[in-house]
C-alpha cells in the first residue's frame, strides 16, 4: 500500500473519530444542536445545556470512544495471535470472567467501584488461567506442536468462556427480579453513568504505544511461527506481548462499559479492506474507526427511542451482524 494512500485513509479515520464526538456531544433529547454546543465547549459551564453537554455528553463520548478503540485494537491483536479472521476480543473468556466478577458484586450489593474491582479480578483470572494452560505457547521450552498452534488457546478460550457463561445463567437465575434489570443492561453494555473517561482513554494511548513499538515483529508473525522463526522473531515474546496487551484492553473497556460485541470483529476486518494485514497502519486505524463507531452506536441508543436509552451492546448486535455479512460479500478471504 502506498504511502498517500495511507495517509489519506488514516486522515479520513481521524476525521470521522472526531465527527463521531461532536455528533455525539450535539446530540440530545432536545434535538441536534451543534452551535449551543459550540457555545457550551468554549464558553464553559455557563448555562444549563452547557452543564449537560460538559458534564454528561462529554464524559459519555469520550468513554465510549476509548473503549471502541481498546475494544477494536484487542481485536486485531488476537487476530493475530490467533492467525483466525473470526478472533474477538473476548475469545479467551475475558469477558465471562469479568462479568461474573461484575455480576457477583451487583447481586451481593457492592457499589460501583467494587463492582469495577470485581470485574477486574474476574478478568485477570481468565488471563491467569490462558496463561498456564497455553503457558507452552507463550513460556515453555517445548518446540512441537503444543508450542506452535494458536488452535490450543482457542480451545482453551472456549472453554473458559463456556464456564463463564454457566456461572453467569447461574447468576441471573439467582439473582431477584429488582436486581435483573440492572444486570442484563451490565451484560449488553450500558454507557449509561460513564464519568471516568481518562482511565480508558490513557490505557488506549498506552496500548496503542506498545503495540507500535512492536508491529513489524506482528506484521511476520501473521505468516506463521515458522517463517518469523526463519526471520529472527521471538515468537512466544511476541505472542505473550499481544496476549497481554489484548487481555489489558479487554478488561478495561469491559469492566468500564460492559459486554459489547462486534467491535473487535468487524472494525479490523473491514480495515483490511483498506490497510491490507500491515499492522503498522491497522492498528492506529482500529483505534480510530473503533472508538467513532461505539461513539456513535451510543448516540443512535440515546437519541433514536428518547428519553429511553437502548444499551449501546444491543446497538452494536443489531448493527453488526448485516456490516460483517457486507464485508464478507466483498469477498473478504482474512488474509
Amino acid at each position: 500500500m502506498n504511502r498517500a494512500r495511507v495517509r489519506v485513509s488514516l486522515g479520513a479515520m481521524l476525521v470521522l473519530a472526531c465527527a463521531s464526538v461532536l455528533l455525539a456531544l450535539s446530540s440530545g433529547t432536545d434535538g441536534w444542536s451543534p452551535q449551543r454546543t459550540w457555545q457550551a465547549l468554549t464558553e464553559g459551564r455557563s448555562s444549563l445545556y452547557a452543564e449537560v453537554v460538559l458534564g454528561l455528553r462529554l464524559p459519555r463520548a469520550w468513554t465510549a470512544f476509548a473503549c471502541g478503540g481498546l475494544l477494536a485494537v484487542a481485536g486485531a491483536l488476537m487476530q493475530v495471535l490467533l492467525r483466525n479472521p473470526l478472533a474477538d476480543p473476548y475469545v479467551l473468556g475475558l469477558a465471562g470472567g469479568a462479568g461474573v466478577g461484575a455480576l457477583g458484586a451487583m447481586l451481593l450489593g457492592i457499589g460501583s467501584v467494587g463492582v469495577m474491582g470485581a470485574a477486574w479480578v474476574g478478568a485477570l483470572m481468565s488471563v491467569a488461567m490462558v496463561l498456564w494452560f497455553g503457558r507452552d505457547t507463550f513460556v515453555g521450552r517445548s518446540s512441537g506442536a503444543a508450542a506452535d498452534d494458536p488452535l490450543r488457546l482457542l480451545l482453551i478460550g472456549v472453554a473458559l468462556a463456556t464456564g463463564w457463561a454457566a456461572l453467569i445463567t447461574l447468576i441471573l437465575a439467582l439473582a431477584p427480579d429488582a436486581s435483573l434489570r440492572g444486570l442484563l443492561f451490565w451484560l449488553m453494555g450500558d454507557l449509561d453513568g460513564a464519568v471516568d473517561f481518562m482511565v480508558p482513554l490513557a490505557g488506549l494511548i498506552v496500548v496503542l504505544i506498545f503495540t507500535m513499538f512492536w508491529a513489524r515483529d506482528l506484521n511476520v508473525l501473521t505468516h506463521g511461527a515458522q517463517t518469523a522463526h526463519a526471520l529472527g522473531v521471538s515468537v512466544k515474546r511476541v505472542r505473550f506481548l499481544a496476549m497481554l496487551l489484548a487481555s489489558c484492553a479487554t478488561a478495561l473497556a469491559v469492566t468500564t462499559i460492559g459486554t459489547v460485541g462486534f467491535v473487535g470483529l468487524i472494525v479490523p476486518n473491514a480495515l483490511r479492506l483498506v490497510f491490507g494485514n500491515d499492522q503498522r497502519f491497522l492498528l492506529p486505524a482500529s483505534a480510530l474507526a473503533g472508538g467513532a463507531l461505539l461513539t456513535l452506536a451510543d448516540t443512535l441508543g440515546r437519541t433514536v427511542v428518547a428519553p429511553m436509552q437502548l444499551p449501546v451492546g444491543g446497538v452494536m448486535a443489531v448493527l453488526g451482524a448485516p456490516v460483517f455479512m457486507w464485508i464478507l460479500s466483498r469477498g473478504y478471504s482474512g488474509r
